[in-house]
Formats: structure tokens, sequence, C-alpha cells
């Protein structure tokens, strides 16, 4: 039965390095250890948790953005500034255009990164589903068989058979078996 319980993410001995070119040809002549033999491990939980903490931050960025927008688009539009201010503000309008362009790619990212994390979530729980259906095809032909057996009919032939009741029992083993065999030869319980 595969582990669902563990974690969303697991690094083992992080390791990155940044070349240090020196030279006309650029001669590597170094490295500089950025990150090195770092582990950890992330849950389904805290992934989710920090992706909508960063979502949240990006979401009062953009607000506050638009309220930057307006107050500089209104003081434009009223008159207020002279010749030199009114360009500051033209200018402060296009770095708001800017900062609104890289925080709708963020957002963009954020909610990829969401849909991503919530897909391997659900492909965790759709493992936990296919070991309970597999559980109940497998049990379904043995209860069958023990409710028809259970009806007691005086007609039935097996009751006054001397292996009536080992035969039984073995038909119900053979009805587990034969499903959970089928079921490992095609892959579904891995």
């Amino acid at each position: 039965m595969p582990d669902v319980s563990g974690p969303l993410l697991q690094v083992r001995g992080l390791r990155k390095l940044f070349p240090i070119r020196r030279g006309v040809f650029g001669r590597t002549v170094g490295n500089v250890r950025a990150v090195d033999g770092v582990d950890f491990d992330l849950a389904a939980g805290e992934a989710l948790g920090a992706i909508a903490r960063e979502e949240d931050l990006n979401g009062r960025i953009r607000r506050n953005v638009m309220d930057t927008r307006r107050a500089v688009s209104f003081m434009m539009r009223s008159r207020m500034l002279n010749a030199e201010q009114f360009e500051e503000a033209r200018q402060i309008l296009r770095d708001i255009d800017s900062l609104d362009s890289h925080s709708t790619f963020l957002f963009d990212k954020i909610n990829f990164l969401m849909n991503a994390t919530v897909g391997f979530i659900n492909i965790n729980q759709n493992k936990i589903i296919k070991i309970f259906s597999v559980a109940s095809v497998a049990l379904l032909p043995p209860t069958l068989i023990a409710s028809i057996y259970g009806m007691n009919f005086k007609a039935m032939p097996e009751l006054d058979w001397a292996m009536g009741y080992p035969y039984a029992l073995g038909l119900m083993l053979a009805s587990v078996a034969a499903p959970f065999i089928y079921f490992r030869r095609k892959g579904w319980l891995r």
C-alpha cells in the first residue's frame, strides 16, 4: 500500500554550485557554494499554507499598487502638479504599470503552484481510494457466497454433502484470491 501520509516533497543532499570564471575565455577557476547538503521534507499542508500566504501577500501588493495608481492619476487629472511633478507622476505611473504586470505574472505562477500541489494531493488520495475499491471488489464474492449459503433452503444439495462446508470456504477463499492476483498482475496494487 502506498504511503500517502508522507511528505509531498522530499529533498536530500541538495547542492548548488556557481562557477567562478576568469580570463578572456571564461576559464572556471573555482565554485561558489550557494547550497550544500541541505535536507528537508515538505508536507502537503505546509506547501498549501505557504502558497496561500504568498497569494495573500501578492493580493495585498496588487491592491496597494491599484490604490497608488488611482491617487497618482487623480493628482494628474486635478492639475495639482506643476510640469516637473507631472513628468515625475507619469514616470511613477509607468513604474506602477510595470509592477502591476509583474504582480500578474506572480499571481499566475502562484496559481500554477497551488494547482500542482492540489493535483499531488489528489493523486495521493486516489491511491487510497483505489485500495478501498480493490478491497471491496475482492470481498464482494465471498459475501455473496456466504449470503446464499446462509439462506438454508432445503433444496440445496451442498448442505447434505459432507464436503459442502469446506467447499463453500474454499470457494470464498478462491473468490478473494482471484481478484487480488488479477489486480496485482495488472499493476493496480502498486
